[in-house]
């Protein structure tokens, strides 16, 4: 009795999917077939958008956005509920780099931006100008939305904003409320 090569299974000797495989693996999922990402992972940026929102209006919300841990993408599709995380995983691994090195670069931008947005807030929270709040949590606010408007526009495959100099645009706005990213 004949097994079936890897080959003929579609798979690779390292046990991933080859590409033929891979995009047919990616059918029916909420994967760009051009870049092979999902714009389900920026919901885990929404959640800290949602969070510093409120904050705005009550800053005892705060405390959860402080809670806030970032995820990297591999691990918010393995602990996200979705049916078959390892391909949104597998498909991430395998996309290319026109996509994935701007896409990871966004990423670690807002990473910084949520992470010194939280720290810039808690600096104001206690403000005797409920303002300074205000503005303080909008700045943030807008920033991260920007971020998140170039990441998901690289997922879906559009070049035009994918690139280094769309990123540094936004970083290096004379009014960028929060510190430079080192």
């Amino acid at each position: 009795m004949k097994s079936k090569s890897n080959e003929d299974s579609g798979q690779s000797r390292s046990g991933h999917l080859d590409l033929k495989s891979l995009i047919a693996a990616i059918e029916g999922k909420n994967i760009n077939k051009a870049s092979f990402l999902a714009t389900d992972y920026l919901n885990h940026f929404g959640e800290i958008i949602m969070l510093l929102e409120m904050t705005a209006m009550m800053p005892e919300c705060l405390e959860d956005a402080r809670s806030w841990q970032p995820k990297s993408y591999s691990e918010h599709f393995r602990t996200s509920g979705l049916s078959d995380p390892e391909i949104y995983v597998l498909a991430y691994e395998n996309a290319p780099s026109l996509y994935r090195k701007p896409f990871d670069a966004t990423v670690a931008q807002m990473v910084a931006t949520a992470m010194e947005g939280i720290a810039k807030i808690e600096s104001v929270v206690d403000s005797d100008e409920p303002e300074t709040l205000e503005r303080a949590v909008r700045d943030v606010v807008e920033e991260l939305r920007g971020l998140n408007d170039v990441a998901a526009s690289i997922i879906g495959a559009s070049t035009k904003t994918s690139d280094q100099d769309a990123i540094d645009a936004i970083m290096d706005r004379p009014d960028r409320p929060v510190g430079s990213i080192d």
